[in-house]
């Protein structure tokens, strides 16, 4: 398959994303992929053709003085292609106006290329907050009792469940990152955050050190975790590990992945009176508000509470 060539500044403003904000390889290509679907749309609505083969449409030629001409109502106009004829959610649509936020921002503020920012008045489609899903105590046990006789699947799973760790972060952990009791975890935007490992997790540990695990056969640091095949593990054989562990253990919780065991993990520790502060630290979050979508209360704990309320008398006439 041909490699899209890209205008140079989409290139540079990629490696400003990595090698400067320090974003992953992940986010770069859901950059990159925002950046083509806008400029290939852009240049089929400026040629006057359809915006049905969009796949189709070169965009290396694209200039900065082309740019500069891209006004706010070619945001809008793009934001509405996207939601009608793509029919993206908000969530899909924020991603996008938040790329072309910060590309935009790149090459005024950085590269001082342009001298008005089209994207600044763009707003961000109102996203209804989620409750996150997880599992209760009861699934959480069922779940552990279907693992197999693997110390390195049910280390793991301890990781997950009592660290609230993302896969990402578990898979780039190397033996290194255990000095004593306490894990170095290396968390979005490459900031490193230290947790302590409680006993369940040492004694996984232990267990998964003295199996005869694989040896690692690959290069650079040795990894926590290894595959059979001696290699580093991958987000996508953690999360085939944990839809067989869900097959396995008769649990069969709908789409669950090792992302719904990290809110099964922040859940169950803020009910167990995990202050907001802390467990923003344990889970790596930038900021305090994404922390608080564990602050919710079950509906029945609610009702409970209201129930219990001395002023609940009925009184007869």
């Amino acid at each position: 398959m041909q490699k899209t060539k890209l205008p140079k500044i989409i290139k540079d403003f990629l490696v400003y994303l990595t090698t400067i904000k320090g974003k992953s390889q992940r986010t770069r290509k859901e950059y990159e992929y925002d950046l083509l679907l806008f400029f290939r749309f852009h240049k089929a609505v400026q040629e006057d053709v359809a915006t049905d083969n969009l796949a189709a449409i070169d965009i290396a030629s694209i200039s900065i003085d082309d740019i500069r001409e891209i006004t706010l109502e070619d945001l809008y106009l793009f934001m509405e292609y996207c939601e009608v004829q793509r029919g993206n959610s908000a969530a899909a649509r924020a991603r996008k106006v938040a790329t072309l936020k910060s590309f935009f921002k790149y090459i005024k503020g950085k590269r001082r290329l342009i001298e008005e920012n089209p994207a600044d008045e763009l707003e961000t489609p109102k996203i209804g907050r989620k409750r996150p899903i997880y599992l209760n105590m009861q699934e959480a046990t069922l779940f552990m009792d279907g693992l197999q006789a693997s110390p390195r699947n049910y280390c793991i799973m301890m990781f997950f469940l009592n660290l609230g760790i993302r896969v990402t972060e578990l898979c780039q952990l190397n033996k290194s990152s255990i000095q004593g009791r306490y894990l170095t975890i290396v968390g979005k935007g490459n900031k490193e955050r230290t947790v302590y490992l409680n006993d369940s997790c040492i004694q996984a540990l232990e267990n998964y050190e003295n199996s005869g695990k694989t040896p690692y056969k690959g290069e650079g640091e040795e990894p926590l975790f290894v595959s059979q095949k001696g290699t580093r593990l991958t987000r996508q054989t953690v999360a085939r590990i944990v839809k067989r562990i869900n097959q396995q253990s008769g649990l069969q919780k709908e789409r669950l992945t090792p992302h719904k065991l990290r809110h099964t993990s922040a859940t169950m520790m803020y009910k167990a009176g995990a202050d907001i502060r802390s467990l923003q630290h344990i889970l790596g979050h930038s900021s305090v508000a994404t922390t608080q979508i564990y602050t919710h209360i079950e509906d029945e704990q609610l009702q409970q509470v209201l129930n219990n309320n001395p002023f609940n008398i009925v009184h007869k006439k």
